[in-house]
């Protein structure tokens, strides 16, 4: 299956990858960044020197006019989108529950809840088989902190990707008749930039011996699970959110 594929956060670590991928694979590639336009221009780039075709396109995927902007610009440069992957997001402020703020928390699911849900949105709009579409996939990029609760560390964080993946789920089923596949993706510890936007830049390679498989992840590994569940060889999976978290 091969269309339109938009990816939230995508100048760089995972989305960058996903982007990457999903051009190699046939796919036209929105390239969303938030503040790093020259990064996102390298992914482009990158992808043009590959023979593909992307677009970059600024916005916070936080915020609706922006979100609402994103996909009318896609329509108009690319075509209505036929796949979604939803992986901008944010730690935030990390710390203690005694020690955040109501900002912190609002922040962090303005962008890693508040967001997917705008996006599926507008691509739903444009995939619904009841509203004139192909059908499509929508892909949510989740966290191992949904499931290991974030303590000690960023509670707000990993409650938002537990309400990512309960979106999953029911997003699934509410348009399984439409055409449309909705699945998640769950990383662990993967080697990107998040750590040291974190204040922990050695984070993945303190924590990756004690992944069961021995080391960190890779953030290409991320991008073929997510472009697999957009594939046809994954046609009958729907409303779940696969772990990719080398067993921790």
């Amino acid at each position: 299956m091969a269309g339109v594929l938009v990816v939230t956060g995508s100048s760089r670590g995972i989305g960058a990858a996903c982007a990457v991928l999903g051009a190699a694979q046939g796919f036209k590639v929105c390239v969303n960044y938030h503040s790093s336009p020259e990064r996102a221009e390298q992914v482009v780039a990158e992808i043009a020197s590959a023979g593909g075709r992307a677009i970059a396109v600024g916005g916070d995927m936080g915020v609706e006019e922006d979100i609402v902007n994103l996909f009318e610009e896609v329509d108009q440069a690319l075509g209505p989108v036929t796949a979604l992957i939803n992986n901008a997001g944010t730690t935030g402020n990390t710390g203690r529950l005694d020690a955040l703020t109501a900002a912190d928390m609002a922040d962090v699911y303005r962008l890693n809840l508040i967001g997917p849900f705008l996006c599926a949105r507008e691509a739903v709009k444009r995939m619904s088989t009841n509203q004139g579409g192909a059908g499509g996939v929508i892909v949510n990029i989740s966290s191992a902190a949904a499931r290991l609760g974030g303590a000690n560390q960023y509670l707000h964080y990993a409650a938002s990707k537990g309400g990512l993946e309960t979106f999953t789920k029911g997003l699934g089923l509410e348009v399984a008749g439409e055409g449309i596949r909705v699945a998640g993706v769950q990383p662990g510890v993967i080697d990107t930039e998040i750590h040291a936007g974190m204040g922990m830049p050695d984070r993945a390679k303190d924590l990756g011996p004690s992944v069961p498989l021995q080391r960190a992840g890779r953030a290409e590994e991320i991008a073929k699970a997510a472009l697999w569940l957009i594939s046809d060889e994954a046609s009958y999976i729907t409303a779940t959110t696969i772990e990719t978290t080398g067993g921790r």
